[in-house]
């Protein structure tokens, strides 16, 4: 059944190592600056809507709003009934399993272990599909056994950082139409970039000339794009036929999003200077990373998949030193994470450079 979640693991691993009053916490996927205050006020102007109950279809000013995102994003130009908000994306990647009841389901491996609850939950086969140093981290198709009709792509890539391309994304497409099965991409780290923008999957299909997305799905976040975990805000798009019929289903989960979190959400996601204030702070983050640790800029995300001897025992000896990391065998099965572990950059500048420079006297 399910395994501990990755945080579980790791505070097993460490209740019992002394460390440093203070500890720099780089293992979770939680920005540290202040969500925006127009977002903030629109949030608590809308306070006074508690008292309705809100549609699980979403509101028409957020589904407008998420609709614009991505046209000026990635140029891809939705209908109506192509997109439906969720709260956050966590419940989508937990409860579509339970709406498409796939037979067996790849998805990468090192993973968000949400994509193993949901396929664990749903009865499902699983393949976990390495992200190794020779394959780029990245999945290919070979990678596949042939008789999976459900599969989750994740680009840019958590815990890895790498990018699929969208030559590479048109491949994943191609191979969904012809074996019609069902591809979700979660893309909820493509507003964390650095120079070219990461494409989505649903560019891919406009490029096949898949105009209606057939068997094609892709998620996105406002978390980490905003700053702004907590309003759990998302979107799910792409084939209609799909929604129509998960939109259905949701009906029964229970996870329509409070009026006062559409609203604020509907301010951030037609909003765009915010982000870019974002990506340059991540993108200094990088930089004395860089020259710390040596290491390569990655084209998108604010996580490091660094390279060490053992990934537990580094991890051990950080949080020693007043550092927690995430040990990349938590985040995988099979082996796959061992010998790394992932670094979060998501504090100031001054607290990321205390950081590296910790984990440099252990590298």
């Amino acid at each position: 059944m399910f395994e501990k979640y990755p945080f579980e693991k790791l505070n097993d691993l460490l209740k019992n190592i002394p460390h440093p009053d203070e500890v720099l916490t780089l293992t979770i996927g939680e920005p540290q600056f202040e969500t925006p205050e127009f977002i903030q006020h629109e949030l608590c102007k809308n306070a006074k809507l508690l008292k309705k109950y809100p549609k699980t279809a979403g509101e028409e000013m957020l589904k407008k709003a998420q609709r614009g995102f991505v046209k000026r994003r990635f140029g891809v130009e939705l209908k109506e009934n192509e997109l439906i908000p969720s709260l956050g994306t966590r419940e989508v990647l937990f409860n579509f399993p339970l709406f498409l009841k796939p037979k067996k389901t790849a998805f990468p491996n090192p993973f968000y272990q949400i994509y193993e609850g949901g396929a664990i939950a749903a009865g499902s086969k699983i393949n976990y599909m390495p992200l190794v140093k020779e394959n780029n981290f990245k999945n290919t198709i070979e990678q596949l056994d042939a008789d999976e009709d459900f599969v989750i792509l994740n680009s840019p890539n958590n815990p890895t950082a790498s990018v699929m391309s969208l030559d590479e994304l048109c491949e994943w497409v191609e191979y969904a139409l012809k074996k019609d099965i069902v591809i979700l991409s979660d893309e909820c780290y493509s507003e964390i970039y650095f120079d070219d923008k990461p494409a989505s999957i649903l560019e891919a299909c406009v490029k096949l000339g898949n105009k209606n997305f057939k068997n094609i799905l892709a998620i996105n976040s406002i978390s980490k794009r905003s700053s702004a975990p907590s309003l759990r805000n998302g979107f799910i798009a792409g084939d209609s036929e799909l929604l129509k019929k998960y939109l259905q289903f949701r009906t029964y989960v229970g996870c329509a999003i409070p009026l006062p979190l559409q609203l604020a959400a509907a301010k951030a996601w037609e909003e765009d200077s915010h982000v870019e204030i974002f990506r340059q702070k991540y993108k200094n983050n990088f930089e004395i990373a860089k020259e710390i640790l040596g290491i390569e800029m990655p084209k998108a995300t604010f996580y490091i998949w660094l390279e060490v001897k053992n990934d537990i025992e580094f991890t051990i000896e950080a949080y020693k030193r007043g550092v927690k990391v995430m040990p990349g065998r938590f985040m995988g099965r099979k082996g796959a994470g061992e010998g790394y572990v992932r670094v979060a950059l998501v504090y100031d500048e001054k607290k990321t450079k205390k950081a590296l420079e910790i984990l440099k006297e252990l590298l």
